[in-house]
């Protein structure tokens, strides 16, 4: 992933994001340095934050950026909303970037919506280990078969492996 460019936020924007984070995900962060940054061939922007990649711009369904905590980010900054949750069983292929089936799922933020971007923890000690996108509400997400939250960004990929 090559830098296109990279320039510091102004106050009114960082305010705009922390406001949507928190309003999202419950996320309050306390950092000093706001850093946009644009990769070359991707389709989403990062923001650095105290020098780590820890919010996403992701493109939603109406073509829009919306910000999001990347994993570093939520592991970092721990969402309290938009969080699924998965068993030790699908650890490895959250991991690994698979998509999330109903059965892994042991709990889902009865707040989210199909569409909502989501992050997906481990439930024995609540590490984030991919984001994704809601395919369905959250009340509707435990369950038997069929697959609910469509992976984005997980742990190892190229986003997660970022640095400058």
């Amino acid at each position: 992933m090559q830098v296109k460019s990279r320039h510091h936020l102004r106050a009114d924007a960082v305010d705009e994001l922390e406001s949507a984070l928190e309003a999202k995900l419950g996320v309050t962060m306390d950092a000093d340095t706001h850093e946009m940054v644009e990769l070359e061939g991707t389709d989403y922007d990062l923001v650095l934050v105290d020098g780590e990649p820890a919010v996403v711009y992701i493109e939603d369904e109406r073509g829009e950026q919306e910000p999001f905590l990347t994993v570093r980010g939520a592991n970092e900054y721990p969402p309290e909303r938009n969080v699924v949750t998965v068993d030790a069983g699908a650890i490895s292929f959250v991991s690994d970037g698979a998509d999330v089936m109903r059965p892994g799922i042991t709990e889902a933020d009865s707040s989210i919506e199909a569409g909502d971007l989501v992050a997906i923890a481990e439930e024995n000690h609540g590490k984030v280990l991919a984001v994704g996108r809601a395919r369905t509400d959250g009340d509707d997400m435990v369950g038997d078969e069929g697959k609910v939250v469509d992976s984005i960004h997980h742990v190892g990929d190229d986003l997660y492996e970022f640095s400058v």
